[in-house]
């Protein structure tokens, strides 16, 4: 293989801006507008891009520039935890957020992330979309590295778990602000022995969110030894970890749950052992998804603003996509506690 090939497979918008110092919209300009730019750094953009072999993306090219005024994004598959709702909110909002700018938004399913990548490929290539919008990022999420190198308008749902430098705009729920939230609620009720129901370590969501029960704890000087647990998400999952929790030899008397789902299995527990909710022991859960208002007694919970969520994303994106934005954007919206009768003494 020729070296030339070689460069040619390996260079990005990145590694172009890299080798001219000039930003990536400096790359993107010499390509799209090479009128905005002075004489002598487009004559350094070009010199680059000829010297590495670089081939702009000419799908994404016409994404930018032939507007379809639609805006792509995965549907989610319905949680396996019971509760669901979340995401059915976030794409309702999103589609009025889009619609209120004259923009429709395009659904698809794909499995995997692979999947998502390979449909970004075909709506950029059929000029189908004119940016997309990630929802559920992770940690190591290929989806936002391939949007990247190919230079393609994008807004996430979600934070860049794991870069501390993002590269793209983002808009997130402030997880550990909401469970802060849910700590003083309980402590007010006169808990002083505030137990957290999560995930595993290493999610991401569920490390911020445990991330604010231990700071608020903290805070009040509360104790925090043997009073974290975490699992798989579930009603299942929940009731056995909140039994763990009760049989220890310090019980919590109120629990933080790190989902609607986990909160739904502590309140099975309590009623297999006959434990009032609220007047016993208090249970906060997160999402207030809409079972959470539907069981008896109702479930306090965190509920996330989607509504906001998605008009922020969309006001991104809309600029990234006018240029009125270059440059990445990050907005932490916290959430709002619904109080209901499980947790109120």
């Amino acid at each position: 293989m020729s070296m030339a090939r070689r460069a040619s497979e390996r260079a990005t918008v990145e590694s172009v801006a890299t080798h001219a110092r000039v930003s990536r919209q400096t790359v993107s300009n010499a390509v799209n507008a090479p009128d905005r730019l002075r004489p002598e750094t487009l004559a350094r953009v070009l010199a680059s891009i000829d010297q590495l072999g670089y081939r702009p993306n000419h799908a994404a090219r016409a994404l930018r520039t032939q507007a379809a005024r639609v805006i792509g994004c995965r549907l989610l598959p319905e949680p396996s935890s019971g509760t669901g709702g979340v995401h059915d909110r976030f794409m309702h909002s999103l589609c009025e957020a889009a619609r209120d700018r004259r923009y429709d938004v395009l659904a698809f399913a794909a499995r995997t992330d692979d999947d998502e990548i390979a449909t970004y490929e075909d709506l950029i290539r059929r000029t189908a979309v004119d940016g997309f919008v990630l929802a559920q990022t992770h940690f190591v999420d290929p989806r936002t590295a391939w949007l990247i190198e190919h230079d393609t308008a994008f807004v996430a749902f979600g934070r860049p778990w794991g870069e501390p430098r993002a590269r793209h705009s983002w808009v997130d729920i402030d997880g550990a602000a909401g469970t802060v939230d849910a700590v003083n609620h309980l402590a007010g009720q006169g808990h002083r022995r505030i137990g957290f129901v999560g995930w595993p370590d290493g999610s991401g969501v569920g490390d911020d969110r445990r991330r604010g029960w231990l700071e608020a704890l903290q805070a009040r000087r509360l104790p925090t030894r043997g009073l974290s647990v975490g699992g798989a998400d579930g009603i299942a999952a929940g009731s056995a970890l909140t039994a763990k929790l009760l049989d220890s030899a310090q019980p919590p008397t109120a629990l933080v749950c790190v989902s609607d789902a986990m909160a739904l299995g502590a309140l099975h527990e309590l009623e297999d052992r006959e434990v009032r909710p609220g007047q016993d022991v208090g249970i906060v859960g997160f999402d207030d998804s809409p079972v959470a208002g539907a069981v008896r007694p109702g479930l306090t919970s965190l509920r996330q603003p989607l509504e906001a969520v998605a008009e922020k994303v969309v006001e991104l994106l809309l600029d990234r996509l006018t240029g009125i934005r270059t440059k990445p954007a990050h907005h932490v919206i916290p959430p709002a506690l619904v109080v209901r009768a499980s947790s109120t003494r």
